[in-house]
């Protein structure tokens, strides 16, 4: 993707099933969980590298020794300073007790390290919010084993306002305004009234004390805390929790829109973020991994026993189409097809767009995450270039000689490596954002794969969201090889609306795809339209968010896509570029066709998957009209 986009979150938990000594005696180490859990998360730094944290717990340790050990960074490489924190205390720990540390009885009780259950986050901060508080996993501490709670997700919830006034209105005094702390504290509540609850009961029934926080820890209800938990919120979510007594969860939102995967044997069971990186870590076929099914819960007991709960009635299926396009690992199988299909399905605008002559046209993408979907893409001109090759030879019937057929068949399509990132100059340049002389050599040229003034350009693309890159760098670099035209494709449809479930793109302003409608309505004379829009915005700004309706769609109604497309081509060329330019966009059709599980396209829509959605475009609208360059949720 060449406008650079953010996405919360990825998570790793790991449960091991036996003794430490199991691990030791089979593996020859005590420390199998762990070195899964760095690989589970090194392999998922794709989903966050602002920030990352992990926390280790002990099942069964003595009162006086401490059971949780967190470790967190947001420096400049967290995983990597996290793990060093890591490496640090093991290499102390081995040098004062040699062989007592390789003891997994000894490492149990003694080291940081040594535990059956294990957290990871990654982590990319948005709006700022990037301090240590922030990095995940977050903790709620009490003298209780079974009162102590951990949280880490990939999430954002829109009705924050609603659920922190519960809050407050049960007399609680969360320490921030955010969908984080509002989780931990209304899972926390709820964690802390099933323990009063079973504190009561047994009591009652003649219990002492120290009886009694055994049977809490054995009996607490996991199904039901999450169950009045999460009943009100309204958001994407996969949020994983571990409970002091041992006990831990993973939590879907109904909509299935943040991702979820599960593997469990004898040994261990994992749930992280994405497929692929639990096949390749753990050696397992497609088959033994499992997604957790959207409004459930995989919770897993301190007892060994785990099961898949039904903790909200799953609402219609609208998993985030974006992790298929461009966020989730091409090594997943059932996305690098989804890729290669999108790019195929795109083959027909394309060669409209080159005037149907492939002979005078080169094919490349910009690097690198659009490179399954330019294979697609390939494949789909390959099979027009021989349905062409095919209607030429049989044209010329008796006439045909070896030197025509061979003529005929040398005409392939032709495929180059022309733009070439250069990521050391990117890191350079983000440290200063003002010098946009240097923003525009973010990318090289790869000079002699273009006739100069006879080839069109043709290059692929994730998506388009800004143009920023575009403008200042991309298109001006190529034109450099003097391309007759060149025709930008995306291998996703427009992004027209703000996400507000976990990708950073919350803001109309920021969409080229908003701006070119904006401008069409003054090229047209019916800037009316924004004003209606925003009045109408305006008028429900205070009503329940079941009852707000997204106006915004009505800006883009007056024209079609390609007109839209249109637009942002002539916004994106820059003033002195010689060669013309077209924008060719994936078609909302062909994308559900690509990816027919994964259908939640409410950026391109403004289908919202969830009423808390209509809520923040209105709210965007309102800030865009108002001139407020703030977060609508």
């Amino acid at each position: 993707m060449s406008d650079a986009i953010k996405h919360e979150c990825g998570i790793a938990l790991v449960r091991l099933r036996k003794p430490l000594t199991y691990y030791f005696e089979k593996y020859g180490t005590w420390q199998y969980g762990l070195q899964k859990m760095y690989l589970l998360m090194e392999k998922q730094h794709n989903r966050g590298q602002d920030g990352a944290g992990m926390v280790i717990l002990k099942t069964d340790a003595e009162p006086g020794n401490k059971y949780i050990h967190r470790f967190r960074s947001n420096q400049s490489e967290p995983l990597r300073d996290i793990f060093g924190q890591i490496r640090t205390l093991t290499e102390v720990q081995r040098e004062q007790s040699p062989e007592l540390f390789k003891n997994p009885e000894w490492a149990m009780v003694n080291s940081p390290i040594a535990g059956e259950l294990m957290l990871g986050h990654m982590r990319y901060g948005t709006f700022g919010k990037n301090n240590i508080e922030n990095v995940h996993p977050v903790m709620r501490e009490n003298n209780w084993r079974s009162r102590n709670l951990v949280l880490a997700g990939n999430f954002n919830l829109t009705n924050v306002d609603e659920l922190f006034h519960l809050l407050t209105g049960i007399g609680q005094h969360p320490k921030d305004f955010s969908d984080t702390v509002t989780m931990l504290e209304n899972i926390g509540h709820h964690l802390d009234q099933e323990n009063e609850g079973l504190y009561d009961l047994y009591k009652r029934r003649g219990y002492g004390k120290k009886e009694i926080a055994g049977l809490i820890s054995h009996n607490i209800d996991i199904k039901n805390i999450l169950q009045v938990s999460s009943k009100r919120w309204d958001g994407g979510y996969t949020i994983a929790g571990l409970i002091g007594n041992g006990d831990a969860f993973v939590l879907r939102d109904p909509a299935g829109i943040r991702p979820a995967f599960y593997y469990i044997d004898d040994e261990i069971a994992v749930v992280t973020s994405e497929r692929p990186i639990i096949q390749t870590v753990l050696n397992v076929p497609y088959e033994s991994v499992n997604e957790l099914s959207p409004g459930h819960a995989l919770i897993l007991r301190k007892t060994g026993e785990i099961s898949e709960e039904l903790i909200n009635k799953p609402a219609t299926r609208n998993a985030c189409s974006f992790e298929r396009i461009y966020f989730s690992r091409g090594s997943d199988q059932d996305i690098y097809n989804e890729r290669k299909k999108m790019g195929e399905l795109l083959a027909p605008a394309i060669i409209k767009s080159i005037g149907n002559d492939l002979e005078n046209a080169v094919f490349s993408y910009i690097p690198n995450t659009a490179e399954t979907a330019f294979l697609g893409m390939v494949k789909g001109l390959e099979t027009y270039n021989i349905k062409l090759q095919t209607e030429k030879i049989l044209a010329l019937g008796n006439q045909i000689t070896p030197e025509i057929l061979e003529k005929i068949l040398q005409n392939r399509v032709r495929v180059e490596k022309v733009a070439i990132k250069d990521v050391k100059l990117r890191t350079f340049i983000t440290q200063d954002e003002g010098r946009e002389d240097l923003v525009g050599h973010v990318y090289d040229i790869t000079y002699g794969t273009v006739r100069a003034g006879i080839d069109k350009l043709v290059i692929i693309d994730d998506s388009i969201v800004r143009g920023t890159t575009l403008k200042r760098s991309i298109l001006r670099i190529l034109d450099r090889l003097n391309p007759k035209k060149i025709v930008v494709v995306s291998s996703s449809p427009q992004i027209r609306y703000p996400d507000c479930y976990g990708i950073d793109m919350a803001k109309l302003n920021d969409f080229i795809a908003f701006n070119a409608a904006v401008e069409l309505l003054k090229d047209h004379g019916k800037s009316k339209i924004l004003d209606e829009v925003y009045k109408k915005s305006k008028a429900q700004e205070n009503k329940p968010k079941e009852e707000i309706v997204n106006y915004v769609k009505e800006i883009y109604q007056p024209f079609t896509a390609e007109e839209i497309s249109g637009k942002i081509a002539e916004m994106l060329k820059p003033a002195d570029m010689k060669a013309e330019v077209e924008i060719v966009f994936q078609t909302i059709e062909d994308l559900h066709l690509s990816c027919p599980n994964n259908k939640g396209d409410w950026y391109f829509t403004g289908n919202y998957p969830t009423p808390g959605g209509n809520k923040v475009v209105n709210k965007s609208f309102i800030n865009f009209i108002e001139k407020k360059n703030e977060r609508a949720y």
